[in-house]
């Protein structure tokens, strides 16, 4: 089989959830599909840095640069020319005058539930891009259960033709106790332990500014750090920081985009993790800070119960009061904490991008043998 894969997310510099998503699947889906005898064409918006991936006989580059629309111009000629036996985006759309046979992976439907917390262009485009998607795939995969009932019921799809594929997590993340390791890292971004640690983009559905609101009701010491790219929408976030008083202020740190070399020791030298999101297809930094051993607070809603297992203190996304309960919860009571971090430890599991691999390389083949349910 040749398998086309939109490998065009997974280059890019700095990695959030979908990047991540399709870096490490692909990274895992390659030997796999080499083994059986398939070869995989990568298709690339610009040239990857150098050891992105792999490449060799059956594993082939394809750099396609192009200024604008390069997945229905540029990438959609390429494939018309030299069509793969099955096309496969894990973190994009199909190109919309491409009919041949193909896979794609939709990772939250955020935007139906929240779409205040997006431009109406962007909106309008990803509502297409899902109904495009979901028209136009022989198999949707879904990250969790929750984005597959959510994809049945508000796209009309038959369930049978959505796989829930849970993805991996990173493996490179484990608890770290070298206090020089986690002292460097702290360090680098102006941090003084002990903290709470938001990982994330910085943007309207995280729920951020009901989270400073309820810290700065917790009377606790820690500092709040929101660790993560500023997104749309996020100045009623930074105001709500802004109309703190300067003692709770102060205690707050936003210190941008955390390096993938220092995420693991931010996470294992936080106090615990805190994820308040109002909607989440999956939820990565829920695992990440499992596997290094940092206990975790989050909402109750969506996809996150069903990631976060038993392993978890959970929250109603909507409640401030309960929100402010969590985390003095999470912070001071010694004996949750000493359940919950082996209880994550043991959670993460579950979740292995080769396992991910196997199942998502299963359904390209099966929607290659059987076409169309």
């Amino acid at each position: 089989m040749h398998l086309g894969i939109d490998a065009s997310r997974a280059s890019a510099a700095q990695r959030t959830g979908t990047e991540a998503y399709a870096y490490f699947l692909i990274q895992a889906l390659l030997p796999l599909a080499v083994a059986r005898g398939h070869t995989v064409h990568l298709y690339f918006n610009q040239p990857p840095p150098a050891g992105t991936f792999p490449a060799g006989p059956q594993i082939q580059h394809h750099p396609l640069p192009f200024p604008r629309l390069w997945t229905h111009l540029r990438l959609a000629a390429h494939l018309h020319r030299h069509p793969p036996d099955v096309f496969f985006t894990p973190a994009h759309v199909i190109p919309f005058s491409y009919h041949r046979p193909s896979v794609a992976t939709v990772h939250d439907l955020g935007y139906h539930h929240f779409p205040q917390a997006h431009t109406r262009r962007q909106a309008a485009y990803l509502r297409w891009s899902t109904r495009h998607n979901a028209r136009r795939a022989r198999r949707l995969l879904a990250d969790s259960q929750a984005t597959r009932q959510d994809l049945a019921r508000l796209y009309d799809v038959d369930p049978a033709k959505i796989v829930v594929v849970y993805p991996g997590r990173d493996p490179t993340l484990t608890p770290i106790t070298d206090p020089a390791q986690l002292a460097t890292a702290t360090q680098r971004y102006g941090l003084t332990p002990p903290y709470l640690l938001y990982l994330g983009t910085l943007q309207p559905r995280k729920n951020l500014v009901r989270l400073v609101q309820a810290y700065a009701a917790s009377s606790l010491p820690h500092q709040l750090v929101l660790a993560g790219k500023t997104g749309w929408l996020a100045e009623p976030i930074l105001a709500a920081i802004a109309a703190l008083p300067p003692e709770v202020r102060a205690r707050i740190k936003t210190p941008g985009f955390v390096a993938e070399t220092d995420k693991a020791a931010l996470l294992s030298g936080a106090t615990a993790l805190l994820y308040p999101s109002l909607y989440e297809g999956f939820g990565f930094p829920v695992l990440e800070a499992q596997a290094c051993g940092t206990p975790v607070l989050c909402a109750d809603n969506s996809s996150l119960p069903e990631v976060a297992g038993q392993a978890a203190l959970l929250h109603p996304a909507g409640d401030t009061a309960a929100l402010t309960t969590g985390l003095r919860q999470i912070a001071l009571d010694e004996a949750l904490r000493a359940r919950l971090i082996p209880a994550g430890l043991a959670n993460v599991q579950r979740f292995n991008w080769e396992q991910s691999a196997g199942q998502s390389l299963a359904v390209l083949e099966v929607c290659l043998e059987r076409g169309p349910s």
